[in-house]
């Protein structure tokens, strides 16, 4: 069934707003959220609260929202161990609501936070192995893991996990499909690209997922999606520029971008035509339903709405009166009771 969730954007507003805004969500109607995993933002007008406190608050505080990281990098700041622990505590306090979602990372986080950035076939394989040790460790068995990368000694989560974790694995380009096929529970990506790049990508998930004797259509293909809901387009525009001009940058993953202030001057050379054509910036709900369709009919089966907004709270309420409703109907789902 699809899922219409919310984009917790870290990076721009500080921990106990997006808890409240977390809230609201789920009062909404929104099914889900995702949170970045971050330690710089894009831009030092940003925030970068630890996304593990902050999904703790939201797993006790909300009692339907599916909630997880989009995305955590389990290769260099993180320790998989690590991570395979602060998930399962997500999953007790949250139990059948949580998942992971992984990726090999940005230097914004990585590089600044340890002074490694290795090249991205290894970063990809550090990302198999650390996805093999949480998983091991998410058994509750006692795990002696010696690795490439990775070693434990006879490591053991006493708190393990309250219901099965869904693993996702991120996929920025076709190539790396398959990867998240093979290894994960489903993919994780962002719009704003050519139709054809996305049934490419999809296309060889599916036949990554094949090849470990996996059913692909079982499994989840989430998206994250920019819009606005406004009808003062300049100033969307704008907030977007002041939090997120990073983002759009090719070269984002590079060590030369490792600090919020790099990220931003990079940012700069990006146009408002860039970031109207990747996203929806409307106040036209109809308008919103067709681009979100767009990605459901391409097979994409959560979607992730990510506003820049400042007032968070408005948005959320107004796309969950004006536009989640409409989606829905058109998409055959039937409305969620209150």
């Amino acid at each position: 069934m699809l899922q219409l969730g919310w984009k917790a954007g870290t990076e721009q507003h500080r921990p106990s707003d997006l808890l409240e805004y977390a809230i609201a969500a789920e009062d909404a109607g929104f099914d889900s959220l995702d949170a970045s995993d971050h330690f710089h933002p894009w831009s030092e007008a940003g925030q970068a609260g630890f996304v593990w406190t902050w999904l703790g608050a939201v797993a006790a505080r909300t009692r339907r929202l599916r909630l997880g990281t989009g995305l955590t990098c389990p290769i260099l700041r993180y320790h998989p161990a690590v991570v395979a622990q602060a998930a399962a505590t997500v999953s007790q306090l949250a139990p059948g609501r949580a998942y992971l979602a992984v990726g090999t990372g940005e230097a914004l986080n990585e590089y600044a936070a340890t002074g490694m950035w290795p090249g991205y076939r290894e970063r990809q394989a550090r990302l198999a192995e650390a996805i093999e040790l949480i998983r091991l460790l998410w058994s509750g068995e006692e795990v002696t893991f010696r690795g490439i990368f990775y070693q434990t000694r006879r490591a053991r989560l006493y708190t393990g996990p309250a219901a099965a974790i869904p693993l996702m694995v991120s996929s920025l380009v076709p190539e790396s499909g398959a990867f998240a096929g093979r290894h994960g529970d489903g993919l994780l990506t962002v719009g704003g690209k050519r139709p054809e790049l996305y049934r490419e990508m999809l296309g060889r998930f599916e036949a990554g997922a094949r090849e470990v004797g996996r059913d692909p259509a079982t499994l989840p293909r989430q998206i994250e999606l920019a819009v606005e809901y406004t009808p003062d387009v300049a100033a969307a525009v704008k907030h977007r520029t002041t939090y997120w001009a990073g983002t759009y940058v090719p070269a984002l993953f590079t060590e030369r971008i490792y600090t919020p202030r790099m990220s931003a001057q990079n940012g700069e050379a990006i146009g408002a035509d860039t970031i109207r054509q990747t996203g929806c910036l409307s106040p036209d709900p109809d308008e919103h339903v067709r681009f979100a369709l767009r990605y459901v009919e391409l097979g994409f089966t959560e979607i992730f709405f990510h506003s820049a907004a400042p007032d968070q709270r408005g948005f959320i309420t107004a796309y969950g009166r004006d536009v989640l409703p409409r989606i829905r109907r058109h998409a055959g789902v039937r409305e969620r009771a209150a």
